[in-house]
């Protein structure tokens, strides 16, 4: 089968996977745009499960404070290198679990962990983590986190 190279463009410019797994994916789903995202993803999250054992080091102390100063939120969130803790990537799923623990009100890790991500109800926090892990090659975790609210 013969793989429009626009659609390994296309794929890789929204997914950020390498050119091989683009085209790989393309492959597995005989040229179906749609099909192959969806490979991809499952990808992400399997590439993930290799990595879970892996020691995480280093990371961010990440704020978020919401709108009308009323709630905030201090995050720990750890990877391998600290290579990866500076990429755009890795600060800004940082950024988006601040705001999901802000707008959400997890109780701890487990919970945060398997709620519906407040961006797309199709992923969980989980699954969202997993596949930032399968994009950057590292593990990542959520070390702790504290949600503030005034008067609580």
């Amino acid at each position: 089968m013969v793989i429009n190279i626009k659609d390994i463009k296309k794929l890789r410019g929204e997914t950020s996977a390498s050119v091989a797994d683009c085209r790989l994916a393309l492959s597995e789903a005989k040229g179906d745009y749609e099909k192959a995202r969806a490979w991809l993803k499952k990808h992400g999250i399997e590439k993930a499960g290799k990595k879970e054992g892996r020691e995480t080091s280093q990371g961010v102390v990440d704020t978020y404070i919401h709108s009308g100063d009323r709630v905030g939120v201090l995050l720990e969130l750890l990877c391998e290198t600290d290579f990866v803790a500076k990429t755009a990537d890795f600060k800004n799923l940082s950024h988006e679990l601040c705001m999901q623990i802000a707008a959400m009100k997890p109780a701890d890790i487990d919970s945060l962990l398997k709620q519906e991500y407040i961006r797309d109800a199709s992923l969980t926090i989980g699954d969202l983590i997993k596949s930032i892990i399968g994009k950057l090659g590292e593990n990542i975790k959520v070390k702790r986190f504290e949600r503030f609210e005034v008067g609580e």
